[in-house]
């Protein structure tokens, strides 16, 4: 029995949704978004809650059920407080800045690297060594963070390069003579 699969999603003041067959329609203030669940689940709509339960009792419907209640349950968060990531650049030089809608980044590199920012995805640079990335969608907005991080990953010998906010970075001790 999945303990999450099992938890109804409680739909928040503001915010409505529809189930049609497989696909799931939440509508709220930041905006609307919709999911579609595989055929091993049932997404039912009761009154203010959606529920998940499993068509059979087999390996892959198990995995489906707490997934597709996961899924349901990041829907309506999203339409209501959006999700964030924020990123701090650690290292001398190292900064950011928004121009229009690219994110220019001044990392080390003999060029400064251009990130053009997705439909969707809203990055603020408060100061100049922190990006804020917020929207809808948990997995979009955790992709955009995961591809600005790959371009200088925080290295264990000084901890220079890009670091999630509160991310500890085991650090090494180096060589001796």
């Amino acid at each position: 029995m999945s303990r999450i699969g099992k938890k109804p999603v409680e739909l928040p003041k503001g915010v409505t949704a529809e189930v049609k067959g497989q696909t799931v329609s939440v509508k709220g203030p930041k905006g609307s978004r919709t999911f579609t669940a595989t055929d091993e689940v049932d997404v039912v709509l009761d009154g203010n809650a959606i529920t998940v339960k499993p068509r059979g009792n087999s390996k892959r419907a198990r995995q489906q059920w707490g997934m597709t209640r996961s899924m349901v349950a990041n829907l309506a968060q999203g339409v209501t407080d959006g999700f964030k990531k924020e990123l701090e650049l650690v290292g001398v030089g190292y900064r950011a800045a928004m121009q229009g809608a690219d994110l220019k980044l001044s990392l080390g590199y003999s060029h400064d690297v251009i990130f053009s920012v997705p439909e969707g995805v809203n990055v603020t640079t408060p100061k100049q060594t922190e990006i804020v990335i917020e929207g809808m969608d948990q997995q979009q907005v955790g992709e955009v963070a995961a591809n600005i991080r790959k371009w200088r990953s925080p290295e264990p010998y000084k901890g220079k390069g890009i670091r999630y906010k509160d991310e500890y970075i085991f650090r090494k001790e180096g060589k001796k003579k």
